[in-house]
């Protein structure tokens, strides 16, 4: 009896038609291409959104350091893959802060930008009226024994016009105002004529040797300083956070490496990183949207916080086998090395790459 072939698609092979999968490649035989399918699909593929994630999602909250135990351990097709579930997360919180948090913040911080390079800081009026007030107290102290002793060959009606003659004649005008270090109406005008921009560099206080890092400070500078673009550049720092974790990431398994050098070869503490990582990203997803639709306390939030200290605590005494006490005392210097030394020097890093690239 002769069997009837079916062409894959995908790989090109043949296989019986009788199957729904092609024994080559994996790919369904007949699939119409719908949106549910292709949506399905994209999830699937991207971000492992299938039974895994499910099975994982829970241990991931309640059960410290269980996913990564399990994973070392060779279940590495029951759970989500570490690598997958931190993807899949990151970009789920990144989503949630880019619509919660930072599309307003960088309105703002752009509307108060601009606000204030615009205008002083201290006006013109407040200014007068402070040195009037600064004037008056300082002529009362002076003038106050003359009015009550007297002045010989003066009234005390006299007197009293001296004193307003003398406040009135103190008052200045003063029109100093926060500005950048450099003539600022200078290099308005240039900025007028259309100049070059290297005579508005120099202007703005810029040696004709300067190196490369030089110029392009003075040229960031200027770009700042002309678009008054503040939102830009904290959108800037925000869009370097995500590329800088993939670096963050693996310093904290480096620490933990080094802490638990007899534990295992680096890539086990890396799974166990991806795993936290994973569950940090959950707690302020969660935060984010307790936040938008809910009046959360401020405590709760750092209460919330906090309890990832008590969670990698936990995670660490699971999957490393230690006591309650070494466990705590590793927990706590991994913590305060992350916290005091490698997140303030990439913060930074941060700043810096954003703003000479933004």
């Amino acid at each position: 009896m002769k069997t009837n072939l079916e062409t894959c698609k995908n790989c090109e092979n043949q296989f019986e038609e009788t199957f729904k999968f092609c024994p080559h490649c994996g790919q369904q035989a007949k699939e119409d291409l719908t949106v549910g399918v292709l949506f399905y699909n994209t999830i699937s593929n991207y971000f492992s959104f299938d039974a895994r994630f499910f099975k994982s999602f829970l241990p991931l909250l309640f059960k410290p350091g269980y996913l990564a135990k399990k994973f070392i351990e060779g279940k590495r097709l029951m759970y989500l893959h570490p690598a997958q579930l931190y993807l899949f997360v990151s970009v789920v919180f990144f989503f949630l802060l880019s619509t919660v948090v930072v599309r307003d913040q960088v309105r703002e911080f752009d509307t108060s930008m601009k606000k204030t390079l615009d205008t002083p800081l201290v006006s013109d009026s407040t200014k007068e009226k402070a040195q009037q007030v600064l004037d008056s107290i300082k002529l009362d102290s002076v003038l106050k024994p003359l009015k009550e002793k007297g002045i010989p060959g003066l009234k005390v009606s006299e007197i009293e016009a001296l004193d307003s003659l003398i406040k009135v004649s103190s008052k200045k005008s003063t029109n100093e105002s926060l500005t950048f270090d450099f003539n600022q109406k200078k290099v308005d005008s240039l900025i007028a004529i259309d100049a070059p921009d290297a005579q508005i560099y120099k202007e703005m206080g810029m040696d004709e040797d300067a190196s490369y890092i030089t110029k392009k400070f003075y040229m960031q500078v200027f770009k700042f300083y002309k678009k008054r673009n503040g939102g830009q550049l904290l959108q800037a720092v925000y869009d370097t956070i995500p590329i800088s974790l993939f670096v963050l990431l693996p310093i904290f398994a480096f620490i933990l490496k080094l802490l638990f050098y007899r534990r295992g070869h680096y890539a086990h503490h890396l799974v166990f990183s991806f795993y936290f990582f994973s569950f940090l990203f959950t707690v302020f997803s969660l935060i984010l949207i307790a936040n938008n639709f809910f009046e959360i306390s401020a405590w709760i939030d750092w209460l919330l916080v906090a309890s990832t200290f008590f969670y990698l605590f936990i995670a660490i005494k699971r999957f490393y086998n230690h006591g309650w006490f070494v466990s705590f005392i590793k927990t706590s210097i991994s913590s305060f090395i992350y916290l005091m030394f490698v997140i303030p020097i990439a913060i930074v890093i941060v700043g810096l790459v954003s703003f000479f690239f933004y």
